[in-house]
């Protein structure tokens, strides 16, 4: 475990309010030093006086004077503790806020082969125990690290002065104490890493099971989910016993040393009181001061457990923060000129997994508001073609060029600012419909989102709605069925001003009467722009300028529909064994890859 790693991510946004950071520990410091060192040795000033006296009147006014400094003392305090507690919120909750947003900003500068290899619960999660872990630890720091350092600092003084016999007596428990102490947390800092790691299995092993209720429920799979879900929780169920089992063989240690350090100071205070060498009052004061000690140290025992316990848990988010995004854009990168739409493929290089290529040398010219169809068996390589315009995964070798700019040297923002994108499988957010529309376009109007709507033929379906294009959409878009997803995310295309358009498959969750409704809507969206549409039903692409049909990220075939159809090659081939207007698929070893690929 990497403890400077993950202080250094923690100082990082802590410096950025280390003004109230510094005086929330000056201002507790002198408040345990004002309660838990002074105020005693006033009460034992009273002791001594009242043990002393020959009769109350001798002894009253320096008692009203003691009392009076107690008062000062404890008003004192309390307005110590008050502001330290003012600070330290306003530093936490500062500092967690900035620990969210910069988890947020870095996760999200992932790739997008990053999320497709973690559980997005597991990374939820991950994220909200980095910043919970912050929170506990920043709280051991102050109320046990900082509040015990300071307790035992100033009992030592006070003892040294008063009775030196009892502080270096004092001094060699702490010393024994705080050593074997650390003995068992490095051992169970160990058992808590395990268990922390059991419990990120069973978020995500939950969350896949949710996100996945309807192949659950389809599939009848409650009681393998059942059984694979109490399989991560009898592990974790093992974990964490062990690890809680350990603590009590720490607590039982620590406790019979506080009982040889009592039974110790007892005998050495009775030795020194028969010798004349203490008083009455300074009993008393080391009583107050061992169990005072007693208890500051018996909380950090605890406090080390979930100091560590802490640790082990933003571990696990440290090193997901320490992963580099596989694609980065360059320091200095161009200002984007694409414009018009101009795309070219020199010379690409492409594989998922080192010494097995899914492109090699591939070249394609699109010309500037050309319609192209991409053809070809699952795994040919049409959708990693959109996933290397897109910047999704980036060239082994080669480029890609957009109006004579290679992509490769703008920003990605910039360039996913250029092309519109209706993925297979739309995604919602879950919000309303006008706000999934308009995601694409966050200066549209209303009467703009409902004129796409009406394109899109979406129209219909939202206002069938209670609250229309409020309506919200739930997690993922869950709540619409697959062509009404679909269709939003047609008309979120269509409000985006950008030269290229790319369809994967945008019609395949639509019934015929819907996918004719919208044929003519994607004519006009397609005018003066370079569009891509990558289609099973092949009827969706028979207008389309230029069809290129792919094999193993092979350019084997292309011309128009019905220069294909003369050739009476693979295109042909495909058209003829259509059924129901969907290609037949057949896995190649492209898929294999792929698959190792995303799982790797």
């Amino acid at each position: 475990m990497s403890f400077g790693r993950i202080i250094y991510y923690y100082w990082a946004q802590i410096r950025k309010y280390k003004i109230s950071f510094f005086f929330t520990f000056v201002a507790y410091g002198t408040a345990v030093v004002l309660s838990s060192i002074i105020n005693p040795i006033f009460y034992k000033g009273i002791i001594d006086l009242v043990a002393g006296a020959s009769a109350p009147v001798t002894v009253t006014h320096d008692l009203f004077s003691i009392a009076f400094k107690i008062a000062v003392t404890v008003v004192a305090y309390q307005a110590l503790f008050r502001v330290g507690d003012y600070l330290i919120v306003h530093f936490q909750a500062n500092t967690i806020r900035e620990i969210h947003n910069d988890v947020f900003i870095r996760l999200m500068n992932h790739s997008y082969k990053f999320f497709s290899n973690h559980f997005s619960g597991s990374l939820v999660a991950k994220s909200k125990r980095f910043a919970a872990a912050f929170e506990r630890m920043s709280d051991v720091v102050t109320f046990s690290f900082w509040f015990t350092f300071i307790q035992l600092t100033g009992v030592f003084i006070v003892l040294f002065l008063q009775a030196p016999q009892i502080s270096f007596l004092f001094l060699a428990w702490v010393v024994i104490y705080v050593f074997i102490t650390f003995l068992f947390i490095r051992k169970k800092v160990k058992y808590d890493m395990a268990e922390a790691a059991a419990d990120s299995k069973v978020t995500a092993r939950f969350a896949d099971a949710i996100t996945n209720i309807l192949n659950v429920k389809i599939f009848s799979g409650m009681r393998r989910e059942e059984s694979l879900f109490k399989d991560v929780t009898s592990d974790e169920y093992y974990k964490r016993t062990k690890a809680w089992g350990f603590g009590n063989i720490q607590n039982l240690v620590q406790g019979f040393l506080m009982g040889v350090l009592q039974i110790a100071v007892v005998y050495v205070m009775i030795n020194l009181w028969i010798k004349g060498s203490i008083s009455a009052g300074m009993i008393v004061l080391v009583q107050v001061y061992m169990f005072s000690v007693f208890d500051h140290l018996w909380e950090l025992g605890k406090s080390l457990v979930r100091f560590f316990k802490s640790l082990a848990e933003a571990q696990e988010m440290v090193d997901l923060l320490d992963q580099k995004p596989d694609i980065l854009d360059i320091n200095n990168p161009e200002k984007c000129i694409i414009s018009k739409g101009n795309i070219n493929f020199e010379k690409v290089n492409f594989e998922y997994i080192a010494g097995y290529g899914v492109f090699r040398n591939f070249n394609l010219q699109i010309s500037t508001g050309e319609k192209i169809g991409l053809v070809g068996h699952s795994g040919s390589g049409k959708s990693t073609l959109v996933k290397m315009l897109l910047r999704f995964a980036d060239v082994k070798d080669g480029r890609i060029l957009i109006d004579g700019q290679n992509i490769a040297q703008i920003k990605q923002d910039d360039l996913r600012s250029k092309i519109s994108y209706v993925p297979q499988e739309p995604i919602l957010f879950h919000r309303s419909i006008r706000d999934n529309i308009a995601y694409s376009n966050s200066l549209v109007a209303e009467e703009e989102i409902i004129e796409a709507a009406k394109k899109a033929h979406a129209h219909e379906f939202i206002s069938g709605f209670k609250n229309g294009y409020e309506t919200l959409v739930g997690e993922r878009g869950i709540k619409l069925s697959g062509g009404e997803k679909q269709r939003v995310a047609i008309a979120r295309a269509m409000l985006k001003p950008a030269p290229i358009l790319i369809l994967d498959e945008a019609t395949s969750s639509l019934d015929s009467v819907s996918e004719s409704y919208i044929q003519d809507a994607f004519n006009a969206l397609m005018k003066g722009k370079t569009t891509i549409v990558i289609a099973h039903r092949l009827s969706t692409i028979q207008k389309m300028d230029r069809i290129i049909v792919l094999d193993k990220g092979k350019i084997v075939e292309e011309g128009t529909h019905r220069e294909l159809l003369e050739r009476d090659g693979v295109y042909a081939d495909l058209w003829e064994h259509q059924t129901g207007g969907f290609l037949n698929s057949s896995t190649s070893q492209v898929d294999e890859l792929s698959n190792k690929e995303n799982k790797s």
